[in-house]
């Protein structure tokens, strides 16, 4: 048996093989973590603990159940005949199913409050005629017994939805890895954003949660080494200007030769 705790979000289609479009449930599987695993020993049964969904704050005692883990939303016992199936701490993820598997979905249906009996057993009415005037809808008699009330099942109005629903023999039509996501064949029971889980017969399949990798403290000396000494910039070397003397003797004006005039 393999298991897994999803969200559902909408409905959609798929193109088959053959061409016919094929109407599917998408469903966020996923990832789950086991948080709990009771033993044939220990607990009398075989069975493990999954968490689904984290939130902000939990009260104390989920906090100490918890311990390092984090802080789920949801927490679902799904039990297993498998001994040593799942550990504490690992992760499970859609890869466990694969398409053309077939899988049983349990989710709580919508709530459609107060009913009365044609919509919420069936029940055909009154005729429309012959004297039954604001009796269309109504239940009729209920029977007059010896015990002089109304026996537990009776067929009656009253709050309707919000019950346990299981559908079974659904066909997974396509796995998305990488956004963790289920096309189930078929229609699912709830609304969107409703808990669903997912079951189905098969190998279990589970991934560790891989823990990040905390980068190495480097030590003062070593980024002393590291850090190359920067270069000093190039200060232009001024030249030294001439003195005013040296001015002046610049200045004089060179001797002329003077040229013999050939006679």
């Amino acid at each position: 048996m393999k298991f897994i705790l999803g969200k559902k979000l909408t409905m959609s289609q798929e193109f088959g093989s053959d061409g016919k479009v094929k109407p599917v449930t998408i469903v966020e599987a996923g990832p789950c973590l086991v948080t709990q695993v009771k033993t044939q020993e220990k607990d009398g049964y075989l069975a493990s603990q999954i968490g689904y969904g984290v939130k902000k704050k939990i009260n104390k005692p989920l906090t100490g159940h918890l311990k390092k883990l984090p802080k789920f939303r949801y927490l679902k016992e799904i039990r297993h005949d498998a001994e040593d199936v799942v550990e504490v701490g690992k992760e499970i993820k859609v890869n466990i199913f694969t398409p053309g598997d077939i899988v049983r979905v349990t989710g709580v249906s919508k709530g459609k409050g107060f009913q009365g009996v044609v919509k919420r057993h069936g029940f055909h009415g009154s005729p429309a005629s012959h004297g039954h005037k604001d009796q269309l809808r109504m239940p009729g008699s209920i029977g007059s017994t010896d015990a002089a009330r109304v026996f537990k099942g009776k067929r009656m109005g009253g709050r309707m939805g919000t019950d346990q629903v299981t559908v079974t023999n659904l066909e997974i039509i396509k796995v998305d890895l990488e956004k963790n996501l289920l096309y189930i064949l078929g229609a699912l029971p709830g609304a969107r954003n409703g808990l669903l889980l997912i079951k189905g017969p098969g190998e279990f399949k589970i991934q560790e949660v891989k823990k990040e990798e905390q980068p190495e403290e480097v030590k003062v000396e070593d980024k002393k080494k590291e850090e190359k000494p920067k270069e000093e910039p190039k200060v232009e070397e001024k030249k030294e200007e001439p003195k005013p003397e040296d001015k002046k003797e610049e200045e004089k004006p060179k001797e002329v030769k003077k040229v013999e005039e050939k006679k």
